[in-house]
């Protein structure tokens, strides 16, 4: 479970010291904190650096034990049908709920690469009582601070593993990789490719793993050069699929780890003018509605992206109450949605 902290964690930072710390009044450094146009970008740069370097955060207005009917959801992006399918199911539990939902699209990056603390700030000004984040990395110091203040949040699918005691809600991923090269080996595939997100991501890895196991347990050889990463790109995918199809003895199928990444898998049998699925089968992940787009309709391993957002909402209620879910981690049953972009390899 998350850890509550204490009531007497150490305080962090004063203005006062941020102030010194950058060279600046007081009052300069609160014109930084609270976002007042009325400051050189130069002396906005060293508040802003220093507010970083020693981990200032505004104090919360709200009191954790009284919540009120606000929470948070910091999604990866907002314009992407995935995004769309959490946004719904959220927003259909916290009706449910009696909870309002303000929308973060994102933990942006300095120049540096570290999060921006902006949403931190944000987050205390508006006296959320618990955040859902949606493919998001947090750093040890923004997970530490979550704690300290007593903020109950929950992770939907997590890109890296979380710490332990963190709750999260996933999808059944490595069993979602079993499925779709199973798929394929039963339509009588040998050469199966796999086309993966980010080695390092949570999810990418589970289903390749799962792949892996397929293959395994089928007594088929794996081989090195039919693993490709596109890190969940769409034009990643494609020229992946290229350096595939240019190998001495080429896949006639490839398990493709995320519907977008098979839009660009399509797109690359079509410039070699090859057909789906009577050159190539292909099986992506997610079921979106790009996957029913798609010429031919894209069999795809469905992840219940509406059903895991709002059974994160639904346990962050709990810990709003005060209560302790019986495990950190839920994971939800994928299945195989087939459609026709599967056959049988030709002889």
């Amino acid at each position: 479970m998350v850890r509550t902290g204490s009531a007497s964690v150490a305080a962090g930072p004063t203005l006062a010291v941020v102030a010194r710390e950058a060279g600046v009044s007081v009052p300069t450094a609160s014109k930084v904190v609270n976002g007042r146009e009325d400051v050189a970008p130069e002396t906005r740069r060293r508040v802003t650096e220093a507010l970083d370097r020693l981990g200032y955060v505004r104090r919360p207005r709200f009191d954790a034990a009284k919540p009120s009917g606000l929470v948070d959801l910091v999604v990866h992006s907002l314009e992407t049908s995935w995004s769309g399918a959490v946004l719904h199911g959220v927003e259909a539990a916290a009706h449910d709920a009696g909870l309002e939902v303000v929308v973060s699209a994102g933990l942006t990056r300095n120049r540096a690469g570290r999060p921006e603390r902006g949403w931190l700030d944000k987050l205390t000004g508006r006296g959320s009582s618990g955040v859902l984040f949606n493919l998001a990395e947090l750093s040890p110091t923004q997970y530490g601070w979550l704690n300290q203040h007593r903020i109950p949040y929950v992770l939907i699918d997590p890109v890296l593993e979380p710490p332990a005691g963190v709750v999260s809600v996933g999808a059944a991923n490595w069993q979602g990789g079993v499925t779709a090269t199973e798929h394929l080996l039963a339509l009588g595939h040998e050469r199966i490719a796999v086309v993966a997100g980010h080695r390092r991501k949570m999810c990418s890895s589970a289903r390749v793993a799962g792949y892996r196991s397929a293959l395994a347990a089928a007594g088929v050889r794996q081989r090195a050069e039919y693993v490709r990463l596109a890190g969940f790109d769409e034009s990643t995918a494609h020229r992946r699929t290229l350096e595939l199809l240019d190998l001495p003895e080429p896949p006639t199928a490839v398990f493709v780890c995320s519907d977008s990444m098979a839009l660009g898998v399509y797109a690359a049998l079509a410039e070699r003018g090859l057909k789906v699925p009577d050159d190539m089968s292909v099986v992506g992940f997610d079921d979106l509605p790009e996957a029913r787009w798609a010429t031919p309709g894209l069999t795809t391993v469905r992840q219940p992206l509406s059903e895991m957002a709002a059974t994160a909402l639904r346990l962050l209620v709990r810990m709003m109450e005060g209560d302790r879910p019986e495990s950190t981690r839920t994971e939800l049953s994928t299945r195989l949605v087939e459609r026709a972009s599967t056959g049988a390899p030709r002889d």
